[in-house]
């Protein structure tokens, strides 16, 4: 009998059906199940692992790396599940790819958005660190993401995101019949005036979870929809995953010169030895 503190299926972890070496340090991750095998396809070498419910994790080989992705579903609950049993299983940096709304006029659809800070509009991270705790990339992730995004000439944009539970009323939608209230009508024209770039669903409850235990996270999302202008297409996910994949190529080379050189961190004269081996 497995302790309810940890619940098991046999040794696989149960949300996630992995055990422990099923995947490897990078993990990219997609709310939606079905983008996993798409990013997949960036890979040299993959199979899948495992699918139950929102989860579903593949593990392969990128430039003779290990690499893996795992679905989070919506939201920052479930996406704290993924994290939490992903760092069980080994797992130490995370990737969320995904898909945007904008809230400034000059992001066009198509474009991504790499979040160096998110706001915690959502509740799961409230359970492991009050309001005022920050909700942040780590800064090698970032740094690797932007890299990526400019090595592939995508167009980008950095900033702070907005993290919510609700896809309607929090990002300043009308709910049913037309029903909002004083917060949601004035949202969107704070957080503009706030220079906050976009919505999205989980980023900050990874960020905090990260951040305490230690680990690594980014974020790297598709702009589908451009809320000032009212647009939507969905438009730019290869983009994003091709970002996502390169960013980790990227880190793992940047662990490995770390490693040779007896060194915690990545820092620019450590890159400077690296954009020269490049």
């Amino acid at each position: 009998m497995n302790p309810a503190e940890e619940p098991r299926r046999g040794e696989a972890f149960y949300h996630l059906g992995i055990k422990p070496k099923d995947v490897a340090r990078y993990v990219l991750l997609p709310g939606d199940p079905d983008r996993v095998p798409l990013i997949a396809r960036l890979w040299d070498d993959a199979r899948e692992i495992a699918w139950h419910r929102e989860f579903r994790v593949w593990s392969g080989l990128v430039a003779g790396r290990p690499i893996s992705a795992c679905s989070t579903g919506i939201g920052s609950s479930s996406a704290s599940i993924a994290v939490e049993e992903l760092a069980r299983a080994g797992a130490d940096t995370f990737i969320r790819v995904g898909s945007t709304g904008a809230i400034q006029p000059e992001i066009r659809l198509g474009d991504l958005i790499i979040s160096a800070a998110a706001v915690r509009f959502e509740g799961a991270s409230m359970d492991y660190a009050p309001p005022e705790y920050p909700a942040f990339a780590h800064y090698e992730v970032l740094l690797a993401l932007i890299e990526a995004a400019e090595s592939l000439g995508v167009r980008y944009h950095v900033g702070i995101t907005a993290t919510t539970d609700s896809f309607y009323l929090g990002q300043g939608r009308r709910g049913y019949r037309g029903y909002e209230w004083s917060r949601s009508r004035s949202l969107l024209a704070d957080l503009r005036s706030m220079r906050i770039l976009n919505f999205e669903m989980e980023s900050s409850a990874i960020y905090v979870i990260a951040s305490i235990y230690g680990l690594r996270a980014g974020s790297v999302c598709a702009v589908f929809a451009n809320r000032v202008r009212d647009e939507f297409e969905v438009v730019g996910e290869e983009d994003a995953a091709r970002v996502a994949v390169e960013a980790v190529k990227i880190i793992q080379e940047w662990d490995e010169l770390k490693a040779e050189n007896g060194k915690p961190l990545i820092y620019p004269s450590l890159l400077g030895e690296w954009h020269s081996r490049r």
